[in-house]
This record gives structure tokens, sequence and C-alpha cells, in this order.
């Protein structure tokens, strides 16, 4: 299994997906044996997670360097050590382990997994030279409409996709829209394409739920709703949401003290705090380090409501956060298109607010809605207990244990 996002990477929940599948696939009669990247490769790391993998699981972090960080001269570096991505040095020691690593334990199968597109590229290589089958997860998307914006950088993820859907017998993705998006662009290859979404891990919440049960409860103070994980200025764009709470304070629909979206492990705090300050809300938004995961489940438990944002230009994704805060049972305000499949999710799940992101004036009629409904019916605003149990990571697990089984 090769993943770049594996422990002890700190800041990305896309850990999640490879460290459960680890962790559970034991469990349907596969052992799987992990090659990462070493640890110097990543920015944050937070060692709370390696805890959580098996230690009858053996693991591997081939030689990585991050070229932002290693090969850059006065904040610049080659953009060729950054093709497909600043993590293109993993590939070299990585082709090496995986061969002796292949030759130590007889794999059944090859799996790789996006967002890092070199871990795809390793995988390419070591299935063309072993003769193994290979499961390519792309989860989203690699080459967009625009995205990578560098068309050298561009031009590499298209290779890497095209040479996945060449190779594997089996891409997966995470979604409807990528799904039908795939099949679209490589129908030839139409049979390959499958769905495995993301989810949630049962035994990390319930262990989240006893500490909760242990501690004194606290003194109710000015409600939060929650947004975990990062901002993107782009694919979570937040700029219409804080045009919208400015209005609303200057109408006087909401005072300070009503409310405060708290936007935990958000990476670009310094443009939260510029809209903030722009539309004169600071009282309204709290912006907050990051924290362990088992801590962030715990605050997911505890505040008023859940918060995803989800720009229009990622209609075809999910975000892997969407699927613990259905898990929290806690009320959820999805700040996303209604046509993409962030809402479907969404809808699907019982959630029945949602409210498009770039849209102000949507905002400015819903937020306080969506407020009232809070204080008065907040039992309506969570997920069905339909939609919590079949999103578990260990339902995902069987997915993926059935799908190894058909080419084992």
């Amino acid at each position: 299994m090769i993943a770049y996002h594996f422990p002890p990477l700190a800041g990305s929940s896309g850990i999640q997906r490879t460290l459960r599948f680890v962790q559970q696939l034991p469990q349907q009669g596969w052992q799987p044996v992990v090659l990462s990247a070493h640890p110097r490769a990543y920015e944050r790391t937070d060692s709370a997670l390696l805890a959580d993998v098996p230690v009858s699981v053996p693991v591997v972090r081939a030689q990585a360097f991050d070229a932002a960080r290693h090969f850059a001269l006065w904040g610049r570096y080659p953009g060729a050590l950054a093709r497909p991505d600043r993590w293109m040095s993993w590939r070299f020691d990585a082709v090496r382990q995986g061969l002796a690593l292949i030759k130590a334990h007889r794999p059944a199968a090859i799996w790789s997994t996006y967002p890092i597109a070199t871990a795809h590229a390793i995988a390419a290589e070591l299935a063309q030279r072993s003769g193994l089958p290979w499961i390519a997860d792309f989860r989203d998307p690699m080459a967009q409409e625009g995205y990578p914006a560098d068309p050298a950088q561009w031009r590499s993820f298209d290779a890497i996709e095209s040479r996945a859907f060449a190779l594997a017998q089996h891409c997966v993705l995470t979604t409807p829209g990528a799904e039908r998006l795939y099949r679209e662009r490589y129908p030839s290859a139409a049979a390959k394409i499958c769905r495995i979404e993301n989810g949630y891990d049962e035994d990390t919440f319930a262990k989240a739920e006893s500490r909760l049960k242990q501690q004194e409860a606290k003194p109710n103070a000015t409600p939060v709703l929650l947004h975990s994980g990062i901002v993107y200025p782009d694919e979570r764009n937040p700029t219409q949401l804080f045009e919208a709470l400015g209005r609303l304070r200057a109408l006087g629909a909401i005072t300070p003290g009503d409310f405060k979206i708290r936007f935990r492990a958000a990476v670009h705090d310094a443009l939260l705090r510029r809209l903030a300050a722009e539309h004169k809300v600071e009282d309204f938004v709290e912006i907050a380090p990051p924290i362990p995961y088992a801590d962030a489940l715990s605050e997911m438990l505890q505040v008023a409501a859940l918060v995803i944002m989800q720009s229009s230009n990622c209609n075809d994704q999910v975000p892997a956060k969407v699927y613990e805060y259905l898990r929290a049972r806690r009320p959820v305000l999805a700040l996303t298109d209604p046509q993409g499949d962030t809402a479907a999710v969404a809808r699907a799940s019982g959630i029945e607010a949602i409210v498009p992101l770039n849209d102000t004036e949507a905002l400015c009629q819903q937020l306080p809605v969506f407020l009232r409904r809070l204080r008065d019916e907040p039992a309506a605003l969570v997920a069905s207990e339909a939609a919590v149990s079949s999103a578990s990571r260990t339902s995902r697990t069987r997915d993926l244990a059935a799908l190894l089984d058909t080419i084992a």
C-alpha cells in the first residue's frame, strides 16, 4: 500500500483513509504492507496516530524531500523538482524499496493513493516491473480544467493519470461526480472505474465520547459553529460568507454573543483575519490552531453546530471531514453548491441546511434561519441514523477487500 498521507504526517484528514484501511483489512483476510515517505518530507508531524498502526504491519519509509523546504534557494526552486509534485524525490528510493518489499513479502496486489501524484507514479513503475495487479485510489480527480495551474505540472498529472487508467486493474473514486467525469474521459476504461467513499472510524469516535463522559460538563457559552480543517482560498473560498456576516451585522440581524464561527486548523489564517477585519465581524470569528486528531473529534462532539465549506468548482468532490461530521451527530450547516456531490451526501443524510458558499444573498437569507432552528429545533439539523451507520470506515474497508478479492 503506497501512501504519502500516513502517520506521523499531521494536518490532513486524508491520512484517515489509508490508516483505517491498514488497520481493518486484516479482519477481511488481507495483510497490508505499507510503503510511505520519510517523515522529513512532512511539513508537520504528530506521533499520536502512530499508535493506531497495527504492530503486525510492516511500514517502510523511503527517502523523500519537499522541494519547497529542502531544495529552495532564497525561496525559489526549479520547477522540474515539483513535477508532478514537490515530493517527486520520493519516487526514486520508493521504487527501490518497493521492489525489495515485493521480493520479501510476495504481495497479491499493489494499491496506491492520491492526492500526492507521485504515489501513483511509484505504483505504475512497480506494477510494470513486477507484473502485479494494481488498484489506483484516485479519491478526487487529478488533472482538471485549470488545475494544476502550471501547464508543465498539468501535463505531468495528465500523463500519470493516463498511465494509471491504462495499467491499473481498478481505478477508485470517492464521489459520483468524479466517477462520471472519468467514465467520460476514459470510455475504454469505464469497466475499471468504481467508487469507495470516505467515512469515519467508529472506534476513534467511541473513545472520544468516552473521554467526554469522564469530563466535567462546561457551562453554556456563546454557541460555536465549527469548521474543522483547511480553508482553501479557491476550493473553500470564504469571501461571500464574510460579506454576508458583515451585512447581517450592519442590519442588526446578528449581534456579538449570538454565535461564533470557529475556524480550526484553517492554515490560511491571514486570509480569514483580513476578511474579518474588512467586514467588521471579528466578534463573530475565532481562528484556532491545529490540535491532535482525537481532540479534534472531541471538539466536533461538543460544539453547537458543524460547518461544511465547499466551492462550486469542487462539485465532483466531497471533503472527507463530512463523514466525521455526520458521525458527530451535531447539527450541520452545509455551505456548498446544492447541485454538487457534497450537497448530495448532505441531503441523502437528512441534512436540510444547504446554502451556496458563493452566494451572499442566499447566505444573508439562510444564516438567520439556521441560527433560529439551531436554537429551537437542533435535532432536526442532525444526520439520520441510517446515514451514520452506512458511512463507517469498516464498511468502506469491506468494499476495498471485495475489490482485492476480484484480482487476487
